[in-house]
């Protein structure tokens, strides 16, 4: 029976067999080993580390993005996979296996038991989880979830997902502020990894869940009017400083932990960024300010007089920093943290920041490690593989025991930023987008830790001291606080939060750029083949086009210098704007229920191509 039904109720089957009498033989309601009931909190932390499996699917956002390159998920890179494989499909696995009933009985009991506190904290994680599955997916399976005896199960609309992702937000609110008369004792801190039974957070975590279900439709016509003001209501309800930021603490342990899964999934320990994924080409010209100025009537990238600092022109504007590193103000110390480099191998000059000021960075580009100028290193900071011996437990969010992100004051901020821009509530905005940049300057000291000086033994190339400093001058200078309204951009919000999210939160920054639509130059309401694309060409914005957000970002099929290819001709043309349903479940044993997708159906070889129904100004077309 297990065979005919999907992976979504796979969890619900099994705990029938554990928990039902319905056959004599398998009775075993009184089994101590599998008893029919639980309580509430002994759910909590297993379904709280279930959370690594974002980590697991940035492996295929990382590359749609331009935040990584990669030799591995080299189908994502190029926008185009099929359905025969489970990879990209962590999220999936996690929402309807691994939280699952776990999370469905959580809160189902902790109502029945009047245990307020654990039911809002229940339905603050199903309304996080849910909220990244359809930005993710798109259409899922929502009404039909977890309903017993099901063999087939009916697909819901995003419009539909959406409204429930809030519902749930606002009913996790609502429990969390009721008066608890539980004496719960240690049980939430001890299990509560997130924020150790602080009631508080949890309530502005889900405001902020609202905050980014609410911004991703930033793009639709009516946002203004429908949306946005709930969006700044709620996120003048969430997060304040980066003390309220949302994470899942890993104990870390390296080579001695009980479990190598006790370390951080991107850690040296696990082995899984290598040098298979790296920085991509896009994410150094950001970070450097080095975003390069192109011939418009050719393409071409402009070539210096020989002798020059940088091979090619450089875009007289640039929106997260300049090359005159040595002026104050001019030079982003997050680059020294958030990328990495095989410069000073021995952490000589962690606290001389002159020579920090004048280290190299190259990316590799989509599916190599050589780039435009130089090779990637690894993320850890070398031009090899990751070595525990000279990468340690590895460096910044790379580290065994560094916690897994899920949402930060300074996203939230970019959001209420992009919110009163499109208000027109410019000032707003701007002030919004500074306390973004500084909440972000905090996120990311807080998780440096230094190597040692004279020693190749791994950790950050920066002290946090020094970091602290070159922020503090940056936030100051003329790409922050000194930044004029006249000269605010929407490209300063976005290109600010993609830093910010940078590459943890690669699938919301995934977001974005579908609902801005990969700055691709088309007319009417949506890029389309002949609007948009053709089989071989994909049209870019100008970086001089005043509407275009990412500066700099060009996809394969553009006609630039580092582009001009194809995707594959399944794709029509088309970027990549979904992930499929995980192959095990939905195209083994669902597949009547995806073919009645529209506007293209899921068993469509160019499904992942079907524009979701946040990134359309209106409602999706229905054929």
């Amino acid at each position: 029976m297990i065979k005919k039904i999907s992976i979504s109720v796979l969890l619900l089957a099994s705990f029938m067999f554990i928990t039902t009498s319905c056959e004599d033989w398998l009775d075993v309601n009184k089994n101590v080993d599998a008893p029919d009931y639980v309580e509430g909190y002994l759910y909590l932390a297993g379904i709280i580390q279930q959370y690594q499996s974002m980590y697991w699917d940035v492996r295929a956002t990382g590359p749609l993005t331009q935040m990584m390159g990669t030799t591995s998920y080299t189908n994502f890179a190029n926008n185009y996979y099929t359905a025969g494989s489970d990879a990209g499909g962590e999220l999936w696995r996690m929402v309807y296996w691994n939280q699952g009933v776990n999370l469905e009985r959580l809160i189902n009991q902790s109502i029945e038991a009047e245990n307020w506190t654990l039911a809002g904290m229940g339905y603050a994680i199903k309304a996080y989880s849910w909220d990244q599955l359809t930005k993710y997916h798109g259409e899922l399976i929502l009404k039909d979830a977890f309903v017993p005896g099901l063999l087939s199960h009916r697909y819901d609309y995003q419009d539909t997902i959406y409204t429930a992702v809030r519902n749930w937000a606002y009913q996790a609110i609502e429990y969390l502020e009721m008066p608890d008369e539980t004496n719960y004792g240690t049980k939430i801190t001890d299990n509560d990894y997130i924020y150790g039974g602080d009631t508080s957070k949890w309530i502005k975590f889900a405001y902020g869940v609202i905050v980014r279900n609410l911004s991703s439709l930033s793009n639709k016509a009516d946002f203004t009017t429908a949306y946005a003001q709930e969006l700044i209501t709620a996120a003048g309800k969430s997060f304040t400083s980066s003390a309220d930021d949302a994470t899942v603490s890993v104990a870390g342990g390296g080579a001695a932990a009980a479990q190598s899964g006790y370390n951080n999934f991107w850690g040296t320990s696990r082995v899984n960024l290598s040098r298979s994924y790296f920085q991509h080409e896009y994410a150094v010209q950001v970070f450097t300010g080095t975003v390069p100025e192109y011939d418009e009537t050719t393409g071409n990238k402009i070539p210096t007089a020989t002798g020059s600092d940088t091979p090619y022109e450089l875009a007289t504007t640039q929106i997260i920093c300049d090359t005159n590193v040595m002026a104050t103000g001019h030079f982003d110390p997050r680059v020294a943290v958030k990328l990495a480099t095989a410069d000073d191998p021995t952490y000589d000059d962690i606290d001389v920041i002159d020579n920090i000021k004048r280290r190299n960075y190259y990316g590799g580009s989509f599916t190599s490690l050589s780039g435009p100028i130089g090779s990637a290193p690894s993320f850890y900071g070398r031009n090899a593989v990751s070595s525990t011996s000279l990468d340690g437990s590895g460096r910044w969010l790379f580290r065994d025991d560094a916690p897994y992100i899920l949402m930060t004051c300074a996203e939230l901020k970019f959001c209420l930023a992009e919110a009163y821009w499109k208000m027109n509530m410019k000032p707003e905005a701007l002030q919004a987008f500074k306390e973004g940049v500084a909440a972000d300057m905090d996120f990311t000291a807080k998780y440096i830790t230094p190597g040692t000086k004279g020693k190749a033994e791994g950790g950050d190339k920066i002290t946090k001291s020094i970091f602290t400093t070159a922020a503090n001058e940056y936030l100051a200078g003329p790409y922050v606080n000194g930044l004029a309204l006249g000269d605010f951009t929407l490209s300063h919000i976005m290109m600010q939060k993609w830093v910010a999210m940078y590459p943890w939160g690669a699938s919301e920054a995934w977001v974005d750029m579908r609902k801005y639509h990969y700055d691709i130059d088309f007319t009417g309401d949506y890029p389309s083949s002949g609007n948009g694309w053709d089989l071989s060409t994909l049209d870019q914005k100008w970086d001089s086009n005043p509407t275009k957000v990412y500066k700099g970002l060009y996809l394969a099929p553009a006609q630039v210098t580092n582009r001009r290819g194809t995707y594959n001709t399944f794709n029509e043309g088309s970027p990549c704007y979904r992930i499929r349903p995980r192959y095990n479940s939905e195209y083994m044993w669902n597949k009547p229920s995806l073919e009645t997708l529209r506007p293209i159906s899921g068993m469509a070889a160019n499904y992942q191509c079907s524009i979701p129904w946040f990134a359309y100004p209106g409602d999706m077309p229905t054929k």
